[in-house]
This record gives structure tokens, C-alpha cells and sequence, in this order.
């Protein structure tokens, strides 16, 4: 399938690598490592290319979004890239040995590369790996500068490989280089280029609001040109000038709809830089902003559907709502589910536009006072047959995986069920 040709790609580019190597050895020159040697010089040109295909998505261009399924797969992927590019320079490091008694400046850039990568690589793992989540306790912003510096520690390494003393293979070694250039050239255009060709808008902050004690809707209007937003349920990245602590970009779900105005989104409080969002963020303050990005589109979904929100999760479906400006094309059964009554939003907007259009139907649910919100209820609702449905999820991640798991064994199409992963680290 289309949205899986990223992923595809990615997997050709490593055989084709590995076979060059194959197919166009190198000349063997008599020395004793020779073998050692070729495996090494194998695997490094292996990591060269993954850690350019990361550096690639990075730029998070959204033509790519298609092959991947979204955004946020195509991020997925880019952490996936970079991770197995980390353990091949690992193994890289175990079979061509490097002693720090050797002065040369390459074999510095070696270790100069392995732990830079080893300080990006370990925080993004804690959060799935329990034992490593002991060990660091990095912070997503902490993370997010440091990880600004990969692409230097990928010259550092790349840098190394030319101070070696490498096997005679001038088109595996060339085709290397043709990634390491791509690699470069992703990494300049994101850090340095991106203002430069339009890739992002400036908004001024028009509104402040406070929907609950915890929950802080921005409101944004540009001041020039505006971002690209093609359908209610997509994501931007945005920071805010004025205040070092917001002035760094960070994702959030559109929560207006695409013909509005104004932009908004309706953030969370529970992340160092939300909470300051929620304490510091004034009217008035400029703001840049990228995207839209997202395919959580409920309008290429089927006739019967199910929305499912948890928490602040509400967000896309916000958007999906205030974009029915006629009668939705949808069998609609949107589930709204918060722990206590002050922590939902816009309850009364929900209930509101659901009685203007009777094919939706919209149930909020207090998990304190109700009990959580099962998906046996939600099957036994929709009449038993989830294959009739398509499921569009949004909320913490762990719910919304046991979910699609329930709604899968309950019957439901695995490419029936939607959700964006919204965990850029």
C-alpha cells in the first residue's frame, strides 16, 4: 500500500547497499584484517545511509506524507532510522576496534560521534525502555536542544572515515558519499534554510483563554501569509517569540477549522514547556508557525463511524466539528471520556452542534462518577459488527493502543482504525 512505501524504500536502500558492496568488492590488498576490515567498512556505510534517510524526514517534508501513513509515522520512522544507524555504529565500533592511545583526530571523531548519537538516542528509548527510563531523566526540551547537534556529530563520524585507512571500493565508497551529501543538505536546510523558502508563517497571538485550570486555548492570527491548512484534524509546529522558555518548536493539534480565520489550539498543561504556555503566554506575542501536517481525516473514512477522545485528545475532534458547516456525510458516535467533569472543554460547543445535525451523536463520559468508557460498550452501541465502522482515536497513547487491540479482536479492520502518534521523541 501507498502509505507504506516509505518504509518499503527505506528497506531497499539498505539491501541495495549491502549488495553493492557485494556485487563491487573490494580489491584485496594483503593485509591480515582484511575481512574485519570489509565488514566494518560494510556497516558503516550502512549507518550512513539510515542516519541520512533520518536526517531526510527530519526536514518533514509533506509530499513524503502520503508513503508513510502521516507525520507522524514518517517520524517513527526517523527514529527508527537513527536508532538502528546508532546500533550499527556500535557494531561498527566492536569489529573495527579503536584505541584512544591512537592520536589521530579521526579516531577522536569516532568517539566524539558515538556519544553524541549514544546522549540523543538513550532519552528516546527511556520512555519505552523501563530500565533506561532509570537511568536518564532527560527532559523533552533538554532532549530537543541537544538533538539540534546530530547532524555535527554525523560529519564528526563521517569525517573519521575519511582519516582511515580504507579498502579500495570506489563505488560502494561513492555510493556512501552520495548519502553523507544528502544527509548534510537535510540537516542545513532544517536548521538554517527552512525561514529562507517559506517553510514557516508568522502569527500574533490574539487570544489567551483558560477552559479549565489546567487547559490554555491559543488563539492566532497571521500576520502575512497563512499556513496551508488542507482539513480539520491536522497538526502544526509552533513557538513563541518573546520568551527563550516557548521559543522552541513543539506540536500541537489544530483545534479550529480550516475555513476559520484564526488559528487555535487547545493545549494541556503537563509538560515543563505546557505548563509554562499555560502561566506565561500573553496576547500579543509573535509566533511562527509550520505546517499543517496530519491524514487523520474522518471525511475518507466510511459511511458508520466511531470517535473516540480521551482527555485532551479532544483537539482534532474539535476541528472535525466546527467544520460541519452543512450536514455531515457520516454515521457519527463521537465518545468523549475525562476522568472528573472540570477537566472536559467545550462540553456545551459538543452538545450543541450534535443537536444541529442528527446523525451525530455525541456522549460525554466521567469516568469518576460513570466508569471508564469500555470498548465492549462502544461495540455493543454500534450493534455488535465493527466491520460496518471506521474508528478514529485521539488520547494518551497507551489507551488508544489497548483500544485499536479491543476493536480489532471486536471485529474492526485494522486500516478502519485511525490514530496519529503524537511522541516526537
Amino acid at each position: 500500500m501507498k502509505k507504506n512505501f516509505g518504509n518499503s524504500f527505506l528497506v531497499v536502500l539498505v539491501v541495495l547497499t549491502v549488495l553493492v558492496w557485494l556485487v563491487f568488492p573490494p580489491i584485496h590488498d594483503g593485509r591480515e584484517d582484511f575481512v574485519r576490515t570489509y565488514v566494518g567498512e560494510v556497516l558503516g556505510s550502512l549507518l550512513i545511509v539510515l542516519m541520512s534517510f533520518s536526517l531526510f524526514l527530519s526536514t518533514r517534508p509533506r509530499w513524503a506524507e502520503p508513503f508513510f501513513g502521516g507525520m507522524d509515522k514518517m517520524y517513527v520512522t526517523h527514529r527508527n532510522a537513527a536508532t538502528s544507524a546508532f546500533l550499527l555504529m556500535f557494531a561498527h565500533l566492536l569489529v573495527v576496534p579503536i584505541t584512544l592511545i591512537d592520536l589521530r583526530l579521526g579516531n577522536y571523531l569516532a568517539y566524539v560521534a558515538f556519544l553524541g548519537i549514544l546522549a540523543i538516542v538513550l532519552p528516546t528509548l527511556a520512555p519505552r525502555i523501563p530500565f533506561l527510563s532509570r537511568l536518564t531523566n532527560a527532559t523533552y526540551e533538554g532532549w530537543k536542544k541537544l538533538h539540534r547537534f546530530i547532524g555535527i556529530f554525523f560529519i564528526a563520524g563521517y569525517i573519521h572515515a575519511l582519516t582511515i585507512d580504507a579498502l579500495s571500493a570506489f563505488i560502494a565508497i561513492n555510493w556512501a558519499q552520495i548519502f553523507f551529501i544528502i544527509g548534510v543538505a537535510s540537516y542545513i536546510y532544517t536548521e538554517f534554510l527552512g525561514g529562507l523558502v517559506g517553510k514557516y508563517a508568522s502569527y500574533t497571538v490574539t487570544a489567551v483563554n483558560h477552559p479549565n485550570t489546567s487547559t490554555t486555548e491559543v488563539v492566532m492570527k497571521p500576520k502575512g501569509k497563512s499556513i496551508s491548512h488542507l482539513h480539520a484534524g491536522q497538526f502544526l509546529f509552533v513557538r513563541f517569540k518573546g520568551d527563550r522558555l516557548l521559543d522552541e518548536a513543539h506540536p500541537f493539534t489544530i483545534s479550529s477549522a480550516p475555513h476559520e480565520d484564526a488559528l487555535r489550539v487547545t493545549v494541556k498543561a503537563c509538560g515543563d514547556f505546557t505548563r509554562h504556555l499555560f502561566q506565561g503566554l500573553q496576547p500579543g506575542m509573535d509566533a511562527i508557525v509550520e505546517g499543517a501536517y496530519g491524514m487523520f481525516n474522518y471525511k475518507t473514512g466510511g459511511e458508520r463511524q466511531i470517535w473516540v477522545a480521551g482527555g485532551i485528545g479532544i483537539t482534532p475532534f474539535l476541528s472535525f466539528l466546527r467544520d460541519l458547516k452543512t450536514e455531515i456525510a457520516h454515521d457519527v458516535h463521537f465518545y468523549y471520556t475525562v476522568r472528573h467533569p472540570e477537566e472536559a472543554v467545550f462540553v456545551e460547543e459538543i452538545e450543541a452542534i450534535a443537536k444541529k445535525h442528527p446523525r451525530l451523536k455525541a456522549t460525554i463520559r466521567y469516568s469518576s462518577q460513570q466508569g471508564s468508557l469500555t470498548v465492549d460498550e462502544i461495540v455493543k452501541n454500534a450493534g455488535g459488527d465493527m466491520s460496518l465502522y471506521h474508528v478514529y482515536m485521539c488520547g494518551p497513547l497507551p489507551m488508544v493502543k489497548a483500544f485499536e487491540e479491543k476493536f480489532i479482536a471486536a471485529g474492526a479492520g485494522k486500516n478502519n482504525i485511525h490514530f496519529e502518534e503524537f511522541n516526537f521523541r
